[in-house]
């Protein structure tokens, strides 16, 4: 029997298992867009687990985004545990492979996938990150990383991209960043108008992809 998941969204492959992949949501919360990635991970094999951060709470507006991540900022320490519980739930469902899970998170959660897979190494194989950054401590990760970026963003400056890359690398970890021309943050999330740019999605998705059915890494 499988155990009961945490608070949050869980999509399984039609075959009924696969690969465990946690999914960590941007600074808008648990919405959609979040949903739909999980489900599109699933019906490629993965078991998909997005945790509930805001519990419950969703934000479509820049300023409420704004003030749930600060609620959240505040509250590290919690939100790091139910990220560890998360992982570990996603773990034992999608098997207990000895490989360890692949982590994405997107904007604010790909901080969190940064600082997992840091302080849990033994269980993260693979991580990747849309449009975010914040941990420059690497030393104990086992994981590959690949990483999407968008050329105008205001958010994650190039000069931050460039300083986790190097980290990475200095870390001994591998990592591929691509940087999307003319995109800016959001770029992948259609339910963002302003911002989604529909080609580097397309190619953005295809690379994760393809790194996610990589093989894992020797641990």
């Amino acid at each position: 029997m499988n155990p009961p998941h945490p608070p949050g969204f869980l999509a399984i492959p039609p075959s009924g298992n696969g690969r465990g992949v946690l999914v960590l949501h941007a600074w808008w919360g648990l919405n959609d867009t979040v949903k739909a990635f999980c489900t599109r991970l699933a019906l490629n094999g993965f078991v998909a687990f997005a945790p509930d951060l805001y519990h419950g709470k969703v934000a479509d507006q820049v300023a409420d985004a704004e003030a749930l991540s600060r609620a959240l900022d505040a509250t590290h320490t919690r939100a790091k545990e139910e990220i560890a519980q998360a992982a570990k739930f996603v773990d034992e469902h999608g098997g207990g492979s000895d490989a360890g899970i692949a982590v994405i998170g997107f904007s604010l959660g790909a901080y969190y996938a940064l600082h997992l897979a840091a302080t849990a190494p033994e269980h993260v194989d693979a991580v990747v990150l849309f449009y975010g950054s914040g941990v420059d401590e690497h030393g104990a990760s086992r994981a590959r990383y690949l990483g999407h970026f968008a050329e105008n963003d205001p958010y994650e400056p190039q000069a931050s991209v460039d300083h986790l890359e190097d980290s990475l690398r200095r870390a001994g970890r591998p990592a591929t960043f691509h940087r999307y021309a003319g995109a800016g943050h959001w770029f992948f999330e259609p339910d963002r108008s302003d911002a989604y740019r529909a080609d580097a999605a397309a190619l953005a998705w295809d690379r994760t992809l393809a790194f996610l059915q990589a093989p894992p890494t020797t641990r």
